[in-house]
């Protein structure tokens, strides 16, 4: 439901009638009766109540608020406004009608089925203007038949038959039950404008009061819509509730209270009003808890509470000055006198609110121009992304243009790691991780670290046996330890039989002798098929293909998640879906396809007899030997070492160490196996180590630079750049940027608001200036 401005809302249900002809004119204290009365030809009266509300300089800040209302802001900014609640038959419409003097119709039953603005707006003619505002969740062929009713009328006798009118079009039907099609309650608001040269700048909401429990026409559904409706006004954050409570009824037992403390729970927009304390048995518990009450002891408000007694219903046909005298009276001599003259009676309220309407506006015009600027930064920021406009193939190829140049540099810029501009801004609190929006953006940095922990899995994973080397020189030469396995995507997606499988020394050689069976060609015993070498190391690098995989399909993935994060910043809503099929879509499957052919390349040159120059092949096969050699040599001489005791030495504690040479030969001489097929395996493994070692270095280059680099991420930039917008026809320009009529629409909202924003803005500033907050 739209916000209002300086409200002052009525949740009972009924609507105020004009005075019309036949209407008995009344009078109040000190004005001439014309000042209360229509005139004879049943035009809208001046009314000294109201304008008493209002000093100039009230008068002034509120019709700031009205203006920035006909500017049609109050859809967009929650302005200030004062809400009349309460429970069903609490006397809310005789405080509305007492503090307006404007007669509203009376009914001891419930008769209000929607809301009701009364919107008293100052203007140098008398008019009366009823329109219907329809229900947001009604189909659009509905509210653009509600959004036709818009009637005048000169004499407030016609109100009766317009508001029946009003029933028929938002299908209400007194007598629920009658049609299927009929409702007993509608979410629809019939305005009302009432203009006039001394009308004060005020909007008065009647609502239908909250229902308690469900009877014979009062479904549980309306009751919830009732409930709905009164907590649409009473939750807005620049609303003051007029808790309006009976004293026919415990205090206790009414919900209105429950509501607004919820809301306010510090009660600092809610002022409390009792009603009907003449019906109250003088001396009684129940007075006497009213009186606590109205002293603000028992529920606490900041605003306090304030009594009126309200007509009886013999007193119905009363003037308003009879109904005053009749107040006055009440209050001067029940036990009620006891209270502050300012917390009883009509006209006290009239001053009450005068001035905490006034004092409310005055706190909320500061905050109302901040949320006046968010929402214009807003509407233009969604301006903005719609671009210019699009009815034509040049205007579409120049938008395209513009947009193409800016996506072609911001791309350009992550794929280079040049983080500049709004774009890039990345909160250093955030993890870093592919998971993150943010990160993405940084496409650069994420590829770089997408690289360095598949070099780290095929590193880690890569090889299928891990084999006790414990022969081996230094740490660099073993098989690196598995790591931490949650650490890597790819990796936790492994089953135990594809992570490396462990093989002692002995199994190892077992393996190894299991395939030099296979591939012994012609050569000698001590010899080995070169082709062995090959066929092992194949063997041991047979995951590679996968791990490879898996890191192409992640690195694209997170290439098309990053341009279409980059469309969605820049472009409106109607062109990413076109631009992204036309453009991206095929250019980033191509490239895709292009990086597979590239790795199944790499894999079949893998797959090829190992081809080597690089050194570190015969460095690392001679440290292997040498390493094996040093073990062996080093337990011949432990083994030819003893030790005796110094001669001469009575403490024990010195010794001589002798090696004997000649058995340190003989041993080692004696250690050479025999076995020649182990010579050979132990041989081929210190070749495998080393080719391996030196072949998981180069594909993991050649993946990284040949397949990532070469085919996903360079020229990521050039998929939509301006040459290729010149490149297109008319035709292809206006399929892909044509505005739709949807978009020409919220173009035109859009403008709209930004127009209704920047008057808001100008009235708001004038006002600051003139007016002491």
């Amino acid at each position: 439901m739209a916000e209002l401005g300086p409200v002052i809302t009525t949740m009972n249900g009924s609507v105020p009638q004009l005075p019309s002809k036949s209407r008995k004119k009344s009078t109040d204290v000190g004005e001439p009766a014309s000042n209360h009365t229509a005139t004879a030809n049943g035009g809208l009266n001046t009314n000294s109540s109201l304008e008493g509300l209002q000093t100039d300089d009230q008068r002034r800040v509120l019709d700031t608020v009205a203006q920035i209302r006909k500017c049609g802001l109050e859809s967009i900014l929650s302005l200030p406004q004062l809400v009349v609640c309460g429970d069903q038959s609490a006397g809310k419409s005789s405080v509305l009608e007492a503090l307006t003097e404007i007669p509203f119709p009376r009914n001891d039953n419930l008769c209000t089925r929607f809301a009701t603005e009364i919107i008293l707006r100052r203007a140098t003619a008398d008019s009366l203007t009823i329109k219907v505002i329809p229900d947001s969740e009604r189909s659009s062929h509905e509210q653009d038949n509600i959004r036709q009713f818009n009637e005048s009328i000169t004499d407030f006798g016609e109100l009766p038959s317009l508001m029946e009118k009003a029933k028929a079009l938002m299908g209400i039907d007194e007598a629920t039950g009658t049609s299927t099609m009929s409702r007993a309650f509608a979410k629809d608001v019939l305005s009302i404008e009432i203009e006039g040269p001394s009308r004060p700048q005020l909007t008065l909401v009647d609502l239908p009061g909250l229902i308690q429990t469900e009877t014979k026409g009062v479904t549980k559904a309306d009751v919830d819509l009732v409930a709905e409706i009164t907590d649409s006004y009473i939750t807005q954050p620049r609303t003051i509730c007029l808790a309006v409570i009976s004293a026919t009824n415990d205090y206790a037992n009414q919900g209105i209270l429950t509501k607004v403390r919820k809301v306010d729970p510090e009660g600092e927009r809610t002022l409390g009003i009792i009603t009907k304390p003449d019906r109250l048995d003088p001396g009684s518990g129940s007075e006497k808890a009213f009186l606590s009450l109205a002293r603000n002891e028992d529920i606490f408000f900041k605003l306090g509470w304030h009594v009126l007694k309200n007509r009886t219903f013999g007193e119905t046909s009363n003037s308003f000055l009879e109904r005053n005298m009749s107040e006055i009276a009440y209050f001067n001599r029940s036990n009620f006198k006891v209270l502050s003259k300012d917390c009883v009676g009509i006209e006290s309220l009239r001053t009450r609110l005068s001035q905490l309407l006034f004092e409310h506006v005055k706190q909320e015009l500061p905050r109302l121009r901040e949320d006046l600027d968010h929402a214009m930064t807003d509407a233009k920021d969604q301006l903005k992304v719609m671009g210019s406009s699009r009815s034509t193939a040049q205007d579409c190829k120049f938008y395209l243009s513009k947009l193409s140049l800016e996506y072609y540099e911001t791309c350009k810029a992550a794929v280079e790691g040049h983080y500049e501009g709004d774009y890039f801004i990345y909160d250093v609190n955030l993890q870093f991780s592919i998971d993150s929006e943010k990160a993405i953006r940084r496409l650069r940095a994420l590829v770089q670290a997408m690289n360095m922990e598949f070099s780290n899995l095929v590193r880690t994973t890569g090889h299928k046996y891990q084999m006790d080397r414990s022969d081996e020189p230094d740490k660099s030469l073993k098989n690196a330890d598995t790591g931490n396995p949650s650490k890597y995507k790819t990796l936790t997606n492994m089953t135990p039989h594809e992570l490396p499988q462990k093989l002692s020394a002995q199994a190892a050689l077992a393996w190894a002798s299991q395939v030099l069976v296979r591939t012994r060609g012609r050569e000698l015993p001590g010899n080995f098929n070169p082709l062995l070498i090959g066929e092992l190391f194949w063997e041991q690098s047979s995951k590679w293909y996968r791990l490879a995989q898996d890191h192409l399909e992640s690195v694209a993935d997170i290439c098309s998640t990053f341009l279409n994060g980059l469309l969605v910043e820049k472009c409106p809503k109607d062109i990413i879906s076109r631009l992204w099929l036309s453009q991206m879509q095929e250019s980033l499957r191509s490239r895709k396809e292009a990086a597979k052919t590239e790795l199944l390349m790499i894999t079949q040159d893998i797959k090829s007899y190992p081809v080597n120059y690089n050194h570190y092949y015969t460095d690392t096969t001679k440290k292997q030997r040498q390493a094996r050699e040093k073990k062996s040599l080093s337990e011949c001489i432990r083994d030819a070492t003893s030790t005796s005791l110094l001669k001469g030495c009575n403490s024990g504690e010195h010794h001589n160490t002798s090696i004997d040479v000649d058995k340190v030969i003989d041993t080692y001489s004696n250690k050479t196996n025999p076995d020649m097929e182990v010579i050979s395996c132990q041989e081929a493994l210190d070749c495998l180590f080393a080719i391996y070692k030196v072949q998981v270095k180069v594909f993991v280059a050649n993946v990284t630079t040949q397949v990532i680099e070469r085919h996903i991420v360079r020229g990521l930039e050039n998929i939509f750049s301006p040459t290729a917008v010149i490149q297109m026809s008319d035709a292809e320009a206006e399929a892909i940027a044509s505005e739709p009529a949807s978009a020409t629409r919220q173009r035109e909202f859009l403008d709209d608001r930004i127009k209704k924003l920047e008057e808001g803005r100008s009235i708001l500033r004038r006002v600051v200036g003139s007016v002491a907050l």
